[in-house]
This record gives structure tokens, C-alpha cells and sequence, in this order.
């Protein structure tokens, strides 16, 4: 089997971060046959490191910010139109794979017929597992083990180290880029999983540097991030519609507990976040986006 990989980060206004980034991916022990950058129109000197690489990386500067989700539905498009490769991974402008993680990831592919995408083990700088990045095993009724040092079925995963298929990214379609953000890989994942099993790869690691360890929680989160909880919502309930019962029914439930959480909290802001759960939930019931689907130059 060919093993041609695409990586694809997608970058806004964090350049230090994103020069790690693009080093760690060029020193892989695989060698890549492309670094694809999305840029969401960042400022002057992002633009201008990334011109002055060249042909060394893919340019895909946007005339707009159009979200991380908007981005990753470009970088993925740009993968399937303008390369032949067999693999795309995708990952953030903040996450830093160790030599190895790309070389883990094939040696894990070689073993397995299909697959609808493999996640990588997304650490903090500190060596903690990254609280954003968590995976849940395929059964709903075990809890991922701290130490999983094996691969596992999970039912889905994040865009920070994920290795997708070509041939699962023509069957499924493109992220959707009207979530903006949030949820964008979760539904993605949970799409490919429909298609194939996901895996949790745990020698596959990955360094997740966000400013703080903490997972997405509305209740602690500062005023300048609040807002975004309205597309947290909004896609999740429309991403949830697309579950089997039994999982439609625990994701809703789970919703139901943010709210009861916010409104008997001693939360700052309270009023604000219950008006902004209450926006994203309400839009999530009429949310239907469009799922794009790229040409495929390895057919023409």
C-alpha cells in the first residue's frame, strides 16, 4: 500500500507556535510529500515567513478568517484537488508531533484493512494528556485507562494529529465549514466512524501547546470566549441528530446538565452564558449545513 501523507495545519496570528510546528514537521523520520498551510488570513508577518518558504510548504492563504472549521474544509479540499497523496494529517497551529509520531501512525495503518481515521496521544507540555483532546473508547461503557498503551476503537477524536485515508475523505465528504468552530472535528470523526472504525494511537505522540491545560467548560471559561459557546451548542445539537439513540439521547442529556449547571452555579455572567446556551441549542434544531465534497485529482 502507498503511504504518501499530506500534512495540513491550519494557522491564524500565532507564528512562534507555527514555525515549531513546521519544523517538527519537516525533521519526520517519514518524510511528508506535502506541509499544506492554511492561512486564515493572518496578519503581515505570518504572510511573510510562509511566502518566504516556498515551494517548501503548500500556501493557502484565505482573504477572510473563516473559523478553524473553515480552514480545515479548505486544507482538506486543497488535499484531495491539488495532491495525489493517500494519507492526510491534519493538525493545529499549536501542536508539535515528536520525529516518530507520523512514522506510529502508517506502522498502525499497515495493519489494519480500513479505518476511518487514527488519533493520535495529544500531551500537554507538561506531559499530562491534553484535557481538550480526549478520545472515549467505542464502548460506552469503559473509560479510556490513563496509562492505554495499546490501540483502541474510539468513536471519535480532534484535528490535533489525525490521520485520515483519501478514499474515506472522498466516501464521506469535507468538514463543514458553516460550524466556524467547534465540533467541527468531533462531527467529522463521528462521519468517518460511520464509514470505518477509529483508533486511538497511543505511540503516536503528539504535544498539544495551548496556553492552559483545561478542557471546554462555559462556567469557568473568560468573557471573551463566552460567545463561542454558541456555536459549541449550535453544532453539537445538530452533530447529535446524526447518532444512534442510545447516543443521541446521553448527548442531549449531557446538554441538559450545562444548563442546569449554569443556571444553579455561582458562576460570574450567569444570565449572559444561560442566553447563550439557550441561542446555540435553539439554532442547532434548524441547523442543516451543507456537507461539500471535493474533486479528486487522483481520478482525472
Amino acid at each position: 500500500m502507498s503511504q504518501n501523507v499530506s500534512a495540513m495545519i491550519v494557522t491564524f496570528n500565532r507564528l512562534t507556535l507555527l514555525k515549531e510546528v513546521i519544523e517538527s514537521l519537516q525533521t519526520q523520520d517519514t518524510k511528508l510529500s506535502h506541509i499544506i498551510v492554511v492561512d486564515n488570513n493572518s496578519k503581515s508577518d505570518t504572510q511573510e515567513y510562509l511566502t518566504s518558504l516556498g515551494n517548501q510548504i503548500e500556501y493557502v492563504r484565505l482573504p477572510e478568517n473563516i473559523g478553524g472549521a473553515g480552514g480545515f474544509n479548505k486544507g482538506v479540499r486543497y488535499f484531495m484537488e491539488h495532491t495525489t497523496d493517500d494519507f492526510v494529517w491534519l493538525m493545529d497551529d499549536d501542536t508539535v508531533p515528536q520525529s516518530n509520531t507520523l512514522t506510529e501512525l502508517l506502522d498502525f495503518a499497515k495493519t489494519k484493512n480500513n479505518f476511518g481515521f487514527l488519533a493520535s496521544d495529544v500531551r500537554w507540555t507538561d506531559g499530562s494528556k491534553a484535557l481538550m483532546n480526549g478520545v472515549r473508547p467505542l464502548n460506552d461503557f469503559k473509560k479510556m485507562p490513563e496509562n492505554q498503551d495499546k490501540p483502541i476503537k474510539v468513536q471519535n477524536a480532534t484535528f490535533v494529529s489525525l490521520l485520515m485515508q483519501r478514499k474515506v475523505v472522498k466516501q464521506i465528504g469535507l468538514p463543514i465549514a458553516e460550524f466556524f468552530i467547534w465540533g467541527d472535528d468531533i462531527e467529522y470523526t463521528d462521519r468517518a466512524s460511520r464509514v470505518a472504525p477509529g483508533y486511538y494511537v497511543p505511540s503516536a505522540k503528539v504535544t498539544h501547546k495551548m496556553g492552559a491545560n483545561i478542557g471546554s467548560n462555559i462556567l469557568i471559561d473568560g468573557p471573551s470566549r463566552t460567545p463561542r459557546y454558541f456555536y459549541a451548542y449550535r453544532n453539537k445539537v445538530y452533530y447529535v441528530r446524526q447518532r444512534s439513540l442510545y447516543k443521541k439521547v446521553r448527548s442531549n442529556v449531557s446538554m441538559l446538565v450545562d444548563e442546569l449547571k449554569i443556571k444553579f452555579s455561582n458562576t460570574e455572567r450567569k444570565q449572559e452564558k444561560l442566553a447563550v446556551f439557550k441561542k446555540g441549542f435553539q439554532a442547532g434544531k434548524t441547523f442543516n449545513p451543507i456537507i461539500e465534497f471535493a474533486d479528486d485529482l487522483k481520478e482525472k
